[in-house]
């Protein structure tokens, strides 16, 4: 296989691009650094293609491998011809691999292993191709094979040792197997039954069977679950009519064969006993693939909605973690994340533990000067949620609240991180810390936590380990460099996740500044022990050093890239002290008529780098998070009996599925956007149109207030 060209194909991009891409990548460079400072080598291919780019390189390359492995294999029994060469050279999958690889692997004892050892595999091939004058019979032929020193007892001993040999060299043809194996996807139905006679979650799938070209990922997913939880029995069927008919074509050469009833009942055999449980298998392993790489790109895609949620700035922030048996836990931060004041109240106890309560947080709100109140999504979110609305109306400040993911905030509470930052507070404190910075700024929050644990997805748990790590480290990697990083107080997480940067790595620069005080400038980052070449190339353009003299080190450009940005700077009379005014809004224009291609080439940079260092330089220290809908900051609170068809309310997107969305209205329950009610158009998945995060426009389709059920629309929401 052309690795290259298949890599090419599957990206829609040139040969030279992935060539590119490949080389760079194997030669340890990252991501996020091939997708921003080496545009001009790759194409600009960006950090979504370079990430599915690097994981089918892996996989690709591990096929090969199998393809070598197993070809040696073959070869080393001396079994290897050219029709084995070709077919593995023509193989696409895995499975097609395994498939060929069948007849030569290492076996337990089987029937008709045994059968070959008491020498039966020439009646066997003489079964296969007895012609309709074959005489004697074949019973006559297998009762010469009787023999007391082999074991055969009789002849209907011999023929059905015979047929043990036929079936299993049947089951292991890779072309019927093949054939097969599409056809059963192509006729096949998945079909479930309760296993237990109780109702679950699972009911809808107790009497179910689906084609399987239409079974969609996240059913499957939900199937396998209650399959693992012993609440269903799932199994895939398949026409056997057309499968013997098939085989029987390519096996029996005449009905009018002495051997014809023999054979037709081996290959049902063979099907029955030895194909199909091992195409239902392979089957099921597939539909498992695609529903989790579904799911993972789900999750992954939710994970950077919510880590790119932009920051809610210079304010005072209150964070509100809700409880009921341990009370609700308070946190006072401003606007950088110190920590100010902690309390704990108790509300849902009794009339006068909520009185106390009102009390304590109208002081806590007068005291510090709070300006938005965080409230954790979790237990007692909606009723902490009222109490708070009714409580800062009878605050003579404009105090305004906001719901927030609390995903993983009790993880990262009781984590050894967690200690380390806050040594002085307990467990629960800890958990409104996390709920009041991750308003201030979600990103340096999150990055905490480890991704899996932020819910924002389908079935998370059920994903494989390694697969869910790399997809949502890459996000999360991807999301922290595209924001950028200020190395004079980023934490030893966040800047873990700089292009290049380890974890040792990040501790030793976090102790470096601690020894050392504040980093005056990148270039000081090379006195970090242990931070070699490579790694600066890698993490430096993604630091900013806020207060360096080096007004470029506060931006984008990439520390090889100054001389040209200086350059360039010169050449239209400009200089830092106008970078750092903000005073180039006119630089654009001014390259664009002295020709943006002569301007690069004169300033030795290609036409990406220009357009990148133009970025940085008219808008130094820019976030990119903040051209994105801020969260909405609420004042009061609806109920559910408050909601009526047909009003239009704005929300904020909680969490995207592959039937559609979860909106935040601002009542005691989100409200479910179905995948049909998103546009006007058909669309395959949600995410084409969402993204958690999104502040949207919605109209309120039903309201069920017994069963808890609010139905959206966008369509002619305005």
């Amino acid at each position: 296989m052309d690795i290259i060209k298949e890599l090419g194909t599957e990206l829609g991009v040139e040969r030279w691009q992935v060539e590119k891409a490949v080389e760079l990548l194997d030669d340890g460079n990252t991501v996020p650094f091939i997708s921003r400072y080496r545009k001009e080598a790759t194409g600009s291919l960006d950090d979504e293609q370079l990430r599915k780019l690097e994981e089918r390189l892996d996989y690709l390359r591990r096929f090969e491998e199998r393809r070598e492995d197993i070809r040696v294999a073959i070869e080393g029994q001396g079994k290897l011809t050219e029709e084995i060469v070709r077919a593995l050279e023509e193989a696409k999958t895995l499975n097609e691999l395994e498939d060929i690889y069948l007849p030569y692997k290492q076996k337990k004892k089987t029937r008709a292993s045994v059968a070959r050892e008491k020498g039966l595999e020439p009646l066997a091939a003489l079964i296969l191709s007895c012609a309709p004058t074959y005489t004697p019979s074949i019973e006559e032929t297998a009762a010469t094979y009787v023999s007391e020193e082999t074991g055969v007892e009789s002849a209907q001993d011999a023929i059905a040792g015979a047929l043990d040999i036929l079936a299993e060299d049947i089951a292991q043809n890779a072309a019927f197997r093949k054939v097969i194996r599409e056809g059963s996807m192509r006729l096949g139905t998945l079909n479930a039954s309760a296993a237990k006679e109780e109702d679950s979650v699972y009911a809808p799938y107790y009497t179910y069977s689906e084609p399987l070209t239409k079974v969609r990922p996240h059913r499957y997913l939900a199937i396998a679950r209650g399959e693992k939880e012993e609440y269903l029995r799932v199994s895939v069927k398949v026409p056997e009519e057309s499968v013997y008919a098939y085989l029987a074509r390519e096996i029996i050469t005449s009905a009018d064969s002495p051997a014809a009833p023999l054979l037709f009942a081996t290959i049902q055999d063979s099907y029955k006993r030895l194909i199909a449980p091992s195409i239902e298998r392979e089957i099921r392993a597939d539909l498992a693939e695609v529903a989790t790489d579904g799911a993972i790109g789900v999750f992954a895609q939710n994970l950077r909605g919510l880590l790119m949620q932009p920051p809610v700035r210079g304010k005072v922030v209150l964070g509100y973690d809700p409880g009921i048996r341990n009370g609700s836990k308070l946190a006072v931060v401003d606007a950088t994340g110190k920590i100010l004041d902690t309390a704990v109240i108790y509300p849902e106890r009794s009339a006068n533990e909520k009185e106390r309560a009102r009390k304590t947080l109208c002081t806590l709100i007068t005291k510090h000067g709070v300006d938005v109140i965080s409230i954790g999504n979790g237990t007692a979110s909606r009723e902490s949620e009222q109490f708070v609305a009714e409580t800062i109306k009878d605050v003579e400040r404009d105090v305004k609240y906001v719901i927030v993911n609390e995903a993983g905030a009790s993880i990262y509470s009781a984590s050894k991180k967690a200690a380390e930052e806050l040594p002085t507070y307990d467990v629960l404190e800890r958990g409104a810390i996390s709920i009041a910075r991750r308003l201030i700024d979600p990103l340096a929050e999150l990055v905490k936590i480890e991704p899996k644990s932020i819910g924002v997805g389908q079935y998370q748990h059920d994903m494989p380990p390694k697969k869910m790590d790399f997809t949502l480290g890459g996000v999360v990697e991807d999301c922290v460099n595209a924001v950028g990083v200020e190395l004079n107080t980023a934490s030893d997480s966040l800047l873990s996740y700089v292009a290049g940067i380890s974890a040792s790595c990040a501790k030793n620069i976090v102790k470096y500044r601690e020894a050392n005080g504040r980093f005056a400038s990148r270039a000081e980052l090379k006195k970090v022990p242990r931070l070699g070449d490579k790694v600066f190339e890698q993490c430096a353009g993604f630091l900013r050093v806020s207060g360096s003299e080096e007004i470029l080190d506060c931006t984008g450009v990439h520390p090889e890239s100054y001389p040209a940005a200086r350059q360039l700077l010169s050449m239209f009379d400009y200089s830092p002290a106008d970078v750092r005014a903000r005073a180039l809004g006119g630089l654009a224009g001014k390259i664009e008529r002295a020709g943006r291609k002569e301007v690069a080439e004169k300033i030795g940079v290609g036409l990406p780098t220009l357009e990148d260092i133009v970025t940085e330089l008219e808008k130094p220290g820019r976030d990119v998070r903040d051209g994105l809908p801020a969260p909405i900051l609420r004042a009061d609170v609806m109920k559910l009996e408050d909601l009526r068809e047909g009003m239009t309310l704005r929300g904020t997107v909680r969490n995207v599925v592959d039937f559609g969305a979860f909106v935040d209205i601002g009542v005691h329950q989100d409200g479910l956007l179905h995948i049909s009610e998103i546009a006007d158009k058909y669309i395959k998945h949600p995410s084409e149109v969402l993204s958690v995060g999104d502040v949207i426009t919605v109209r309120v389709k039903s309201v069920d207030v017994a069963k808890h059920r609010i139905g959206l629309t966008m369509r002619d929401a305005k």
